[in-house]
């Protein structure tokens, strides 16, 4: 007879794994210092920094207008946003009205940009959950608008489009033509998406239910964009805090509603940036259909010094809000500059959220927030 094995006798421990820092579905230089139990994750600490570029310290040492390059480097999927963001910021610290057509150029170029990245969001997502053919349908698009960027400013991933006053140039003739061609192209496209992977029984498995995050816990650990709305908050500041020429449009705000299992978990943080490309397509239409006549930039000094004093200006970007704290003490370079970046706030509640659960659903979490690293690391 086979001696019988008593199961409470044999010694098991916790192992500590390293995912990371080239782990392919860590979207950047991310390390995650893993404690399991067998396939049960115990704790998940994330050891970040491997990207950090002292881009603070950098816009303290150069005049403002010269950081403005830098600013693409902060989100290199969203480029544009994170330049008018900073204009923004510092249009409002030395008082500067920035002329309509500008503005209305700043916000399509925007929403544009908020497409794109939301594309390469919803393609690595899906290729970490191991559907890899809607990356490339992804790409494609994202091609597409790469192709419109670069007509007007000549590149494709880091953009230097805007200025402080304005942007660079004026659209070229047709531009704004060849945007809605592409609207009417990509519009019907996204239902695409949904019938070819949204609704996939395996996706929605390996999503629904894992890694819930409740409203008020948003809230607690300061989550913004996607990931606050994926929880059923509808705090938008395109609606909440307006800004530019946001007002003058008509568009809603997308939230999680627990379709396909709990409120916040990773199913619905995804399907708001799906319904976020629709709204974008919405401003797009209004904005090109009312854009004005006019000059694309106000006159600021070459030698440009904000009078002394201090402002925050926070934009509504693709994975939330990025805000920008500026102080001048009159000189030509910011005393003080302090980036609120989205992806670096989202990580503080990621050992929190990963907590019980399996390895594999490690990926789905990071995927779900959308996070990237040079925010991270800045």
């Amino acid at each position: 007879m086979s001696a019988t094995i008593d199961q409470t006798a044999l010694p098991t421990q916790e192992m500590t794994l390293n995912m990371g820092p080239q782990h392919p579905s860590t979207h950047g230089v991310l390390r995650v210092i893993l404690r399991t139990d067998g396939e049960v994750v115990v704790n998940a600490r994330p050891d970040v920094g491997y990207l950090h570029r002292g881009l603070q310290k950098i816009a303290e040492r150069n005049p403002y207008g010269s950081f403005m390059p830098f600013t693409d480097r902060l989100d290199y999927l969203a480029s544009m946003n994170c330049n008018a963001a900073y204009a923004w910021a510092v249009e409002k610290l030395a008082g500067i009205e920035v002329p309509e057509r500008a503005e209305f150029i700043r916000v399509i170029v925007c929403e544009l940009n908020r497409i794109s990245s939301h594309l390469i969001s919803f393609g690595s997502f899906t290729a970490d959950m191991g559907a890899f053919t809607p990356f490339l349908y992804a790409i494609r698009e994202r091609e597409r608008v790469n192709d419109l960027f670069e007509e007007i400013c000549g590149n494709r991933l880091t953009y230097n489009y805007c200025r402080i006053g304005g942007v660079s140039a004026d659209l070229t003739d047709g531009w704004l033509g060849k945007v809605k061609e592409f609207l009417d192209y990509f519009e019907p496209k996204i239902d695409e998406y949904n019938n070819l992977i949204t609704y996939n029984k395996i996706f929605v498995g390996r999503l629904a239910n894992v890694a819930v995050v409740s409203p008020e816990d948003c809230v607690a650990y300061g989550l913004t964009g996607p990931n606050l709305r994926g929880s059923g908050v509808a705090f938008d500041l395109r609606k909440d805090e307006p800004y530019s020429v946001y007002p003058k449009f008509d568009f809603n705000v997308c939230v999680g509603r627990g379709e396909k299992g709990q409120l916040g978990d990773c199913f619905d943080r995804y399907i708001v940036r799906i319904d976020e490309m629709r709204e974008s397509v919405k401003i797009l239409r209004q904005a090109i259909a009312m854009i004005p006549d006019g000059p694309v930039i106000a006159k600021v000094p070459r030698v440009f010094k904000p009078a002394a004093g201090e402002c925050y200006f926070r934009a509504e970007n693709p994975r939330g809000e990025t805000g920008f704290y500026l102080i001048s003490d009159g000189s030509a370079n910011p005393y003080r500059c302090q980036i609120r970046t989205p992806s670096y706030v989202t990580m503080n509640i990621f050992e929190k959220v990963t907590e019980g659960l399996m390895i594999a659903d490690i990926v789905a979490v990071i995927g779900s927030f959308d996070i990237i690293l040079p925010e991270i690391d800045r």
